[in-house]
């Protein structure tokens, strides 16, 4: 997209992140998101002259994202949590998870979404699409044992993204390897692991701190059936439905996997799930379909939201917002050695630069891959650079992921959701400022 004729402003301008700031400003200040947005893209559409032809196009563009496909697998994975709790299927999941492995307490809890978040979305490749897939089985637990959805957001946003720079097939690491030169092994060793580490701790932190600022403010509808199930209330029809749900989803997963499909797949994965739960519940189709669809509808607003929050950011990069932002600092990055380098491009990705995350690496390796081989700064360092500049950006503003992320786990409380994600950016920039100064000297 460009500039339209009576624009206010000149590409690249630092007031192109106005949009983007209005819409932070106003989550924080509690304004519901798309509501929000609606008043962020239409400044966008002033500062850039976008008559309602090209505000058109943009939305048209917007249709056929990846977001908006997104959007609609979040919209079956609700209608597959809904058919699940109407087969009782939830019920025997629940059960068996928290009964039979033991996974009885918050703690548990989050740390089992965070296990499953982490290698669904390492193995699949994509965050979005192994949190869409896992959603409908654990919402249910951490509806019954009391957890938040910001806190289930702010979980599921930073373990499936930790998962995409574990995995070793995922987007992330395959650029981060072949820009670097680095093994998988040493990726790991160097970068990988301790970036997931501290994010981790830092994110864990500050989901602590949310479930005491949103318990008895907030809560997931716990169904009649989930507030007290036994062993007695699990029929043998239920037991097979799950059984077969659990062996299929096991199966699709595996071939989705090895056939390195991407987040289309994902789907046709909900559509067949639903199928052998209708199947094996004994549920009619027309009753099944209907289920579904229901709760399906409970996620709408979250595809307006996607094409919206996509539109916002087409606007900021059509103004250069964040072009303008990485000129202004660029210049400081050489003379402070490898530290500075260090330093300056995390600092230039990840807060001022969003975009997909192979352009992403690109863009900063080519802006700063040169400065790095004159200052004579580390491929490990440099791996840490590219993590940062792919994921500290969705972790401090809303993006499209963010959205997702959030109605993946049926939350609108940004403001919370934000700030405890704040806490896991807080730890990675300590943790990267650290290690522009020893990294050097360790590598």
């Amino acid at each position: 997209m460009e500039l339209g004729s009576w624009a206010l402003i000149s590409a690249p301008s630092i007031l192109g992140l106005l949009p983007l700031l209005l819409f932070i400003v106003l989550a924080l200040r509690g304004v519901e998101n798309l509501s929000a947005l609606i008043i962020s893209v239409a400044l966008g559409s002033i500062l850039l002259g976008w008559d309602p032809g090209m505000l058109a196009e943009a939305f048209e563009e917007s249709l056929s994202s990846s977001p908006a496909l997104i959007a609609l697998i979040m919209m079956m994975g609700a209608g597959i949590g809904a058919l699940m709790s109407e087969t009782k299927v939830s019920n025997a999941l629940v059960y068996f998870i928290v009964d039979r492995i033991g996974v009885n307490s918050r703690t548990k809890a989050k740390i089992s979404l965070c296990v499953c978040s982490i290698l669904v979305s390492g193995l699949l490749g994509t965050s979005s699409g192994g949190n869409a897939v896992i959603a409908p089985i654990m919402i249910p637990i951490m509806a019954t044992l009391g957890v938040t959805p910001t806190v289930v957001a702010a979980l599921f946003k930073a373990a499936g993204e930790i998962g995409l720079i574990l995995g070793p097939i995922t987007g992330v690491t395959l650029m981060t390897l072949e820009v670097t030169g680095l093994s998988y092994a040493t990726y790991m060793l160097q970068a990988g692991i301790p970036f997931a580490t501290v994010w981790l701790i830092g994110t864990w932190i500050g989901c602590i701190r949310a479930q005491k600022r949103t318990e008895g403010y907030e809560s997931y509808d716990v169904g009649e059936g989930l507030k007290d199930i036994s062993r007695e209330s699990i029929t043998p029809k239920q037991v097979r439905a799950t059984i077969a749900f659990l062996l299929l989803f096991v199966v699709l997963i595996a071939y989705g996997i090895i056939t390195k499909q991407g987040s289309n797949y994902v789907l046709v994965v909900m559509v067949l799930l639903a199928a052998v739960l209708a199947f094996f519940s004994g549920t009619k189709l027309e009753a099944a379909v209907s289920c579904v669809v229901k709760g399906a509808k409970k996620q709408t607003q979250v595809l307006f939201i996607a094409l919206c929050i996509n539109v916002l950011l087409m606007q900021v990069t059509a103004a250069g917002g964040f072009e303008a932002f990485t000129s202004l600092i660029e210049g400081l990055a050489t003379s402070g050695g490898p530290a500075g380098v260090m330093l300056i491009a995390s600092l230039v990705g990840g807060f001022g630069i969003e975009s997909s995350v192979v352009a992403e690496i690109q863009l900063i390796a080519s802006m700063f891959g040169g400065m790095a081989a004159e200052v004579g700064l580390p491929a490990g360092c440099m791996a840490l650079i590219l993590l940062a500049s792919t994921r500290l950006t969705g972790n401090t503003y809303p993006t499209t992921n963010f959205v997702v992320q959030m109605g993946i786990s049926q939350c609108s409380n940004t403001k919370e959701v934000l700030q405890a994600l704040w806490f896991g950016v807080g730890f990675l920039v300590i943790y990267l400022v650290i290690m522009a100064f020893v990294g050097p000297i360790i590598f």
